[in-house]
């Protein structure tokens, strides 16, 4: 059969990620569709464009489960408080002068990622610090996990933040031995500064997505879920405009509920809920606890160094009810943020009682980070099919909040990935970017190497037998994290799966784990069309 729309891609070293099928050296295409994948040698007879891809290593493309595009293209524009750039207290000093230098006094000064567990002052960071940087302009720096914020004293006060303001349901306002507000706001009291914050008009949203997404094509990510912003913006115009002007990967939205759930003529667009198209509507997501390095995950045991503090229950029986009964209400996903036992408990208890509500092979709730699940919670969420979407980037950058905030037998337990998967619970791979405390937050390379040997980037054990070998680690990062979000034939190299693939510089699944930050993607496909070429490959 001669047909120009068919595509041949051959000589190559294939893992498809289909437990059917898991090898081949040849794959065929037609109109972004996989027809065929096997040995050449039994290839039907096709006539097409044949495309060499001179014996390297092809995987499907990666799957981001959990992240937020939005935010992080925007947050690229914005200081980075984190190494190798900032690696100090006094280096973001400088960088707030530097940023004040080129700005008007009052005009907001932003920045995103630091983690004071690496300062080298190892301690807090403060108003006053940001004071220093700059006094007559309100600054706002995102922790890295993006639950707690540090703010100014300018930004205290337009904020009408004082030693007498009540903490908010949820939220926590540090305040210091005298009772002054710190600057650090925790949880739901992050949100009281975010009316003020100003917002990017609409087109240059677009156009930061659109570079975002040609950075995620070059680190090999094919599709992504949208977890929500901070403001409450519904950004699905957002995305659908990035389309337009050249936004590739498949994208699944969730709407941050705290925010909607309140918000006036806020209705479920079925038609923006079909997930055959590029930029879909897929579900909720409510967060019910914080963070494990910034203490705030509600965890079962107290953190080091106190004996009350457990973290924080973020949110009420009231919005978890809602939000329950909106998703049954118009069959959507509903995606629970919990990491400490104590919200995962809670979570996984309330939605078990529900017969899923979901359409066939879509999970009609998953849950975020699962950093330390009680064995009970692990043996529900199998029975009733509900995926844990997990970061392994948190444990490979963040290891020394971990250890100081859990100390190190309870750092080794986190994220156990085999026992989950010898127990039966779906699992799946993903970043979290930006609130990841790494300055290329999205690259999936980290997360994969903590995976596969359960050592941070600084040596610390992490849980050496909770280690998974790479084959299952880009199962993880693909097939199974398509099947989380609902992604509807992405993730798996197969017949009548879509053509999403990478073409790598080495052998993956072969490579020293030590070395794979020297494995780079020479090529992505998405939908059968090349989106990116290293230019040092288009040079071979």
């Amino acid at each position: 059969m001669n047909d120009a729309h068919f595509r041949i891609f051959y000589h190559c070293d294939i893992f498809t990620a289909d437990d059917a099928r898991p090898y081949a050296d040849c794959m065929i295409l037609k109109d972004g569709v996989i027809q065929w994948v096997g040995p050449r040698r039994e290839m039907p007879p096709v006539e097409g464009e044949a495309v060499d891809l001179k014996g390297r290593r092809v995987i499907p493309g990666f799957v981001d489960a959990h992240m937020h595009p939005v935010m992080l293209a925007d947050f690229r524009k914005q200081i980075t408080a984190m190494p190798p750039e900032i690696c100090s207290i006094e280096d973001l000093v400088q960088a707030i002068r530097n940023r004040r230098a080129v700005q008007q006094p009052g005009q907001w000064i932003e920045g995103w990622g630091y983690d004071e567990h690496s300062f080298a002052e190892q301690r807090p960071l403060t108003r006053y610090d940001l004071d220093r940087g700059c006094s007559d302009a309100p600054v706002s720096i995102l922790r890295t996990c993006a639950h707690i914020r540090c703010v100014n004293s300018m930004a205290l006060r337009l904020a009408g933040i004082d030693r007498n303001t009540p903490d908010p349901q949820g939220g926590e306002i540090e305040r210091d031995e005298t009772g002054e507000p710190t600057g650090v706001l925790k949880e739901n009291a992050r949100n009281l500064i975010a009316p003020l914050l100003p917002v990017l008009d609409e087109e240059a949203q677009v156009d930061n997505l659109v570079e975002l997404g040609k950075v995620l094509s070059a680190q090999g990510v094919t599709a992504v879920c949208d977890m929500g912003t901070l403001d409450g913006k519904d950004c699905f115009p957002i995305y659908e405009k990035a389309a337009a002007k050249g936004f590739r990967q498949q994208a699944g939205l969730y709407y941050m509920w705290d925010f909607f759930s309140q918000a006036p003529g806020f209705v479920w667009d079925g038609a923006r809920a079909q997930r055959d198209r590029q930029i879909f509507t897929a579900g909720l997501k409510l967060i019910s606890d914080g963070s494990v390095s910034g203490r705030t995950a509600w965890m079962d045991a107290p953190y080091e160094g106190s004996e009350e503090a457990y973290g924080i229950s973020v949110c009420d029986d009231r919005l978890l009810d809602s939000a329950v009964s909106f998703c049954k209400a118009h069959g959507c996903q509903l995606s629970l943020h919990a990491m400490g036992a104590r919200a995962i408990a809670r979570m996984v208890d309330r939605v078990c009682g529900e017969t899923p509500w979901t359409p066939a092979g879509i999970p009609y709730v998953r849950i975020e980070h699962a950093t330390k699940p009680s064995r009970d919670s692990v043996e529900k969420a199998a029975a009733k099919g509900i995926p844990f979407v997990t970061q392994p980037v948190f444990l490979y950058a963040e290891s020394k909040s971990y250890v100081d905030n859990l100390g190190p037998e309870r750092t080794r337990q986190c994220y156990p990935i085999r026992q989950w998967r010898k127990a039966g619970v779906p699992v799946a791979f993903s970043t979290d970017a930006p609130a990841t405390f790494w300055a290329t937050p999205s690259d999936p390379i980290p997360g994969l190497k903590l995976a596969v040997t359960r050592r941070a980037y600084d040596g610390t054990d992490c849980g050496l037998d909770e280690a998974v070998d790479m084959e299952t680690a880009i199962r993880l990062y693909t097939r199974e994290a398509a099947a989380a979000a609902g992604f509807p034939r992405r993730g798996v190299l197969a017949p009548g799966y879509f053509g999403d693939f990478l073409v790598l510089s080495g052998d993956i699944l072969t490579a020293d784990p030590e070395t794979l930050e020297q494995i780079r993607v020479e090529e992505t496909y998405i939908n059968g069309d090349r989106v990116y070429q290293r230019a040092e490959a288009a040079q071979k």
